[in-house]
């Protein structure tokens, strides 16, 4: 050990030569990819030499046979292998030829990715959301999304099953050491090669015809033209009039004629348009009139109305607020039918806008001026309830097609207006009196006790200060409930309107159906309002005993307490 002590020494500086100088030929080092040669087979394990290590690498003879190198397995034959240790904790060298050829395949791959080169593979199997694909070279396994299989769904791909097709690299994950493919645009760019062609015998000016629409999108409409290019209609090339989405002019499957209006060969695109084939009609719109009535054919039909051509490609818009004068939300498909030709009225022609609106109610008689003519405000007609709500019914008459509003309130005099509505259903016949026609609102109000006399006018040969006899029904901590003597309507006499005296102010005083007068103290025709007071007729009788009887004995005899007290007041004035 002395002689490596000293490192100075001439010894020491010739073994270290000596090792450098063997260990330069060959470099070893872990995570490497090196050559080993075959020199010892057994039944499981093949033995390498690999110059430079201390002891001999095993491999699994297994391994080899699952790599398809079975024809490999003699002596002196090399393969390359994975150094993945030098020495483990048994002292031995682990080596991998597996991951060796994974990691000579990714390379290749790799490089395959920079250069932008196809590479050549198989479909194995199937997986979520794709394919397996093994790299023919390298047997490495790669990724094919459903997406990237072909340019058209495929509902079957078992022809494509492990045969050796060109794939393109898409994408590579070299931290996690995953490969991405696509066969669709291997296909694709085949398929570019032959849209070139195509492009080239089209030219601004010409005319395609039974172009048939493929499908929309937000900014246009996209044709296939005999099965081999695909072009777009722009949404301003659709038609004059304005358009919102391509399916309010289009359905899917419908053949049209289009003009070429634009060739882009680097881009590979076609531009038409359908309108061109046709003069701008808002170049003559001043030949149509406003509140004038043309026929007009139904184009296309949405939930919130239809569209209507006056001539080829002068599109109008007729909304649903514009087809029945009385129904509500009504819809256009149960109305018409696409191709149906029908009169409507021009209610707005915008030239800036581009935009002609039409309406078709405006070509009939408006019903509820015919229902005014027909029945002038106070008519008394009869009617059937078509409809019921919580607080109203809604009355037909004479089967026209107005629904005539009666408001529980207007139902009866006497009771509860909800109480009454409880009693009608659908089907009933009523007699009701026209209250309202509101023809620019579209709306009629009925009433049925308008029909019935008021009992209410029992009161109108009445006065304030007036005394009536009524007949108490019932009494509560709040009055007395009391009926006049001759009159149908219920009215309440408050407790502080039973007595003058607050003592004798008590409702339970009476049992009820006794008959009281009392006075009446408020009375306003038009409001219908009505007070009754026991203690203004007290005090009515009071004022005229004490202009009647002037002395304080006279007073005695009277049946109020305070009267002889009020006489020695007068008497002091």
């Amino acid at each position: 050990m002395e002689i490596y002590k000293d490192l100075t020494t001439s010894a020491s500086k010739e073994f270290e030569q000596l090792l450098n100088s063997q260990l330069s030929k060959t470099k070893i080092e872990e995570g490497k990819v090196i050559d080993g040669k075959i020199n010892k087979i057994t039944e499981k394990f093949v033995f390498l030499f690999i110059e430079g290590l201390k002891s001999e690498p095993v491999l699994d003879i297994n391994e080899l046979k699952s790599m398809g190198w079975t024809d490999k397995i003699k002596i002196g034959e090399k393969i390359p292998v994975l150094l993945e240790r030098i020495e483990d904790k048994n002292g031995e060298v682990l080596v991998s030829a597996s991951k060796a050829q994974k990691i000579k395949g990714w390379d290749k791959l790799v490089e395959a990715y920079e250069k932008n080169e196809p590479i050549m593979g198989k479909i194995t199997s199937k997986c979520k959301g794709g394919c397996i694909v093994e790299h023919i070279d390298t047997g490495s396994l790669m990724f094919l999304p459903g997406s990237q299989i072909s340019d058209k769904p495929l509902k079957d791909i078992s022809h494509l099953m492990n045969e050796p097709q060109k794939f393109a690299l898409i994408k590579l994950d070299k931290i996690r050491g995953n490969a991405c493919v696509s066969r669709r645009e291997i296909i694709s760019s085949f398929k570019k090669e032959d849209k070139a062609k195509i492009i080239e015998k089209y030219k601004v000016g010409d005319i395609i015809k039974d172009a048939e629409v493929k499908g929309y999108s937000s900014f246009g409409c996209f044709f296939n033209v005999n099965g081999e290019l695909d072009v777009l209609v722009h949404l301003q090339e659709i038609s004059y009039s304005r358009v919102n989405h391509p399916d309010e002019v289009f359905n899917i499957g419908e053949k049209h004629s289009l003009k070429v209006i634009s060739v882009d060969k680097e881009k590979l695109q076609v531009g038409c348009s359908v309108k061109q084939l046709s003069p701008d009609p808002f170049e003559h719109i001043e030949n149509y009139e406003l509140k004038k009535v043309y026929k007009v054919k139904v184009t296309k039909i949405m939930d919130f109305g239809a569209f209507c051509e006056l001539e080829p490609g002068l599109t109008t818009l007729l909304h649903s607020s514009e087809l029945s004068w009385t129904k509500k939300n009504v819809s256009a498909k149960k109305m018409f039918k696409v191709g149906d030709e029908i009169n409507c009225v021009i209610t707005e022609i915008d030239k800036e806008k581009r935009r002609v609106a039409i309406s078709h109610k405006l070509t009939k008689d408006n019903p509820f001026d015919i229902f005014e003519k027909k029945f002038p405000i106070g008519t008394i007609v009869e009617g059937k309830v078509v409809n019921k709500n919580e607080y109203s019914l809604f009355v037909n008459i004479e089967d026209l097609e107005i629904d005539a509003f009666l408001h529980c309130n207007d139902l009866t005099y006497l009771n509860n207006g909800e109480e009454e509505l409880t009693k009608y259903k659908k089907g009933d016949s009523v007699k009701v009196k026209i209250l309202e026609v509101k023809v620019s609102e579209q709306k009629v109000r009925v009433g049925l006790k308008q029909t019935q006399s008021d009992p209410f006018d029992w009161f109108k040969e009445k006065k304030i200060n007036q005394t009536i006899t009524v007949k108490i029904i019932s009494t509560d901590n709040k009055g007395l409930v009391v009926r006049p003597i001759g009159c149908e309507m219920d009215f309440l006499i408050k407790k502080s309107q039973i007595a003058i005296n607050a003592a004798d102010s008590r409702p339970s005083r009476f049992t009820g159906g006794e008959s009281i007068d009392c006075a009446i103290s408020d009375l306003d025709l038009n409001k219908r309002k009505v007070g009754l007071s026991i203690k203004l007729l007290e005090e009515i009788e009071k004022k005229e005993a004490l202009e009647k009887y002037g002395s304080e004995g006279s007073g005695k005899n009277l049946p109020f307490s305070s009267l002889s007290e009020d006489l020695k007041k007068k008497d002091k004035q």
